[in-house]
């Protein structure tokens, strides 16, 4: 089975290629640097040629909501039409608990519209919504840095390891397309405000994060909304060793 990863060389591409790999599958990391790009469709129809799976894993440079909204609307496009002539069977995309939800964040808003496009197609598909991954977290420091502050919302967060997501796309990559959405998340809850002030307590970082308005948050946190929190909808979680996480269907 010859199963494409768009976006195959990043964090959690490169550990799904990787799982894929050992586990005998022919799996093709795809990204701009391969000489792959979503946003133009250059080199698209020769990736895709003979491919069974694509798992898309890519992300716009920028979480600016109009750009983000663009390079999701056109590279799912993109995407989409190219796996339609090549023939492919099981469209995977990662995607972000709480799209629904968190519909005044720009971000969101791009990938709810990513995710329809998904649904509206012919192809098969499976959707996986993630929630923060825990080796991102210390970004959550650097997009609110203020001064020699660090501004972090009082919102609960439910972070996952990359490897529990990775290993999650795998298996849904070679299983039978859901076409439907499962949501993926850490075992436990924590706020992000305080989560971030261990993280930063950790690495002796002199700032301490405070907390934020509505109006600011909404401006300054792409993924995370006051009026939401970036935790799996019907609230269920199954502790596990080592962080891994608990699928819920939706």
């Amino acid at each position: 089975m010859k199963i494409i990863v768009i976006g195959g060389t990043g964090l959690i591409g490169s550990k799904v290629v990787t799982n894929l790999r050992s586990s005998g599958f022919e799996a093709v990391a795809a990204s701009r640097t391969s000489g792959v790009d979503t946003l133009t469709g250059r080199g698209l129809a020769d990736v895709l040629a003979k491919a069974s799976v694509v798992i898309d894993l890519s992300n716009p440079p920028t979480f600016d909501g109009a750009a983000a909204l663009e390079f999701f609307e056109t590279s799912t496009r993109n995407l989409l039409n190219a796996e339609a002539v090549a023939g492919v069977r099981h469209h995977v995309a990662l995607s972000v608990v709480g799209t629904e939800r968190l519909s005044e964040s720009g971000y969101m808003h791009a990938k709810f519209a990513q995710e329809k496009l998904i649904k509206d197609n012919s192809i098969p598909y499976s959707i996986v919504h993630a929630t923060q991954f825990f080796e991102t977290i210390q970004k959550l420091a650097g997009l609110a840095t203020d001064g020699d502050k660090v501004r972090v919302p009082p919102v609960l967060v439910q972070p996952i390891a990359g490897d529990d997501v990775a290993s999650m796309l795998c298996n849904v990559g070679v299983g039978v397309p859901l076409n439907s959405t499962i949501e993926l998340a850490g075992p436990e809850q924590f706020r992000a405000d305080e989560l971030a002030r261990r993280r930063l307590m950790a690495r002796h970082d002199p700032r301490a994060p405070g907390r934020d308005t509505l109006r600011r948050l909404a401006r300054s946190f792409p993924r995370e909304s006051v009026r939401g929190s970036a935790t799996t909808g019907s609230g269920r979680r199954e502790p596990r060793s080592r962080g891994r996480g608990a699928p819920v269907m939706s």
